[in-house]
């Protein structure tokens, strides 16, 4: 598996004059191919392939307007024309359904927040004996190290971020062997309940506090925000300050993926399935709780878990997203119906059993997923009981008979 290791970079003044240089160069060159491509498609032309753009891009370079380019690294310029293809065959693979839909190729612009370059292994960088990234025509830039690298990289990019920090990601393929030995044997299963209150609510009973960073952190960005719109646009204060608020943005978009790296490797770590809810995101971003929604990250926290799950060995299961997990008693399976959001206890009015809204959405998640769980721990048998009158001449799916902890995955 291929991974990005991400580190802090400390570059000096003229390194980042050196890096403000090869930023403007990539974009430029993306710029261009860009254009070129859109003119020969409204004059109906065919498809301009890579290979011709990159002709073109080496014609550039012995020309008056363009030979500033040359002082930059040919692969970060080759490797911009390569992402400008990548963002060309996503927007066509969204057109023919291979992949969600998105937007065409777009111009980049000069007063953009966020800036990468790319260098692959035959730019010539490498890791210096002393610690230090030495990037071709950037010179040697201190790195701060936060762990070793699982193999010898094949890529590193460097990134300038909105807040003005600098971070070189490098990708290195990990061991398979390696990784199952770092996790525990286990045949524990665990079904997810993604909420707001709590952030997370476990099938075993066990409930995570939601952090809610954004919120904690709103009095902070409310003064930043508020000091960027009282600067007069185009001067140096008000640069300043939108670097303030890109700061502090960022503390809590730090926090918040920290905090999602540590659970999910302990729900990883601790547990051979997982069962996830597929939550439609983007359909509860546009309701009254959209802060709340963006402030958890449940879709970060997912991915994290599918990704981890791969590399370690372990199992993870998304139950659809209009399973009635919140009506569904997970004793007996008698639907009860919906409820209100302020109903966080009911009684089964079927077997009699007292649950908790959310435990019990946590094992219907892990029961609609096809893993077997029990309640709290404690031993669970799904009691005979008959049809509801609205269910008569219906064949509901049959629920399985889950007897306490089940060492394997059960299909339904």
């Amino acid at each position: 598996m291929q991974l990005g290791y991400s580190f802090r970079l400390y570059p000096n003044g003229p390194q980042r004059s050196a890096l403000a240089r090869a930023f403007g160069c990539a974009r430029v060159v993306f710029n261009d191919a860009l254009r070129t491509r859109e003119d020969a498609r409204a004059a109906g032309l065919p498809f301009v392939p890579s290979g011709e753009l990159s002709k073109a891009l080496t014609a550039a370079k012995k020309t008056p307007e363009r030979a500033w380019l040359a002082e930059v690294s040919s692969v970060v310029l080759q490797q911009s024309l390569r992402d400008l293809d990548t963002a060309y065959r996503n927007f066509f693979d969204g057109l023919k359904g291979k992949r969600p839909r998105m937007g065409a190729p777009r111009f980049k612009s000069r007063k953009d927040n966020r800036h990468s370059i790319r260098f692959t292994a035959n730019a010539g960088w490498k890791i210096m004996p002393g610690g230090k990234l030495r990037l071709p025509k950037i010179g040697d830039v201190a790195v701060k190290w936060s762990r070793s690298l699982a193999s010898a990289p094949s890529t590193v990019t460097v990134v300038k971020d909105a807040a003005g920090r600098y971070f070189a990601s490098f990708i290195v393929e990990t061991d398979p062997v390696t990784d199952l030995d770092r996790m525990p044997a286990t045949d524990a299963v665990v079904g997810i309940d993604l909420g707001l209150s709590h952030f997370a609510i476990l099938s075993d009973g066990t409930k995570i506090t939601s952090p809610r960073f954004l919120r904690r952190a709103e009095k902070r960005l409310r003064k930043a925000q508020r000091d960027l719109s009282r600067k007069a646009k185009g001067s140096a204060n008000r640069d300043k300050a939108r670097i303030r608020v890109a700061r502090a943005h960022g503390r809590v978009a730090d926090a918040r993926r920290e905090f999602h790296h540590q659970l999910s490797t302990k729900i990883i770590r601790e547990n051979q399935a997982v069962a996830v809810e597929d939550l439609s995101v983007k359909g509860l971003a546009r309701t009254r709780m959209a802060k709340s929604v963006h402030d958890a990250g449940w879709s970060q926290f997912v991915a994290m878990l599918e990704y981890k799950a791969a590399r370690y060995g372990r199992t993870l299961v998304k139950a659809g997203r209009f399973e009635p997990t919140s009506q569904v008693c997970s004793q007996c399976g008698v639907k009860d119906g919906p409820k209100l959001l302020n109903v966080r206890e009911w009684t089964c009015g079927a077997c009699g059993a007292v649950l908790d809204r959310d435990i019990n959405a946590a094992v219907n998640v892990a029961t609609a997923a096809g893993l077997a769980v029990t309640a709290c721990r404690a031993q669970v048998r799904r009691a005979l009981v008959p049809a509801q009158r609205e269910e008569a001449g219906t064949h509901p799916r049959p629920q399985p008979v889950i007897t306490g902890r089940q060492t394997g995955i059960s299909v339904l």
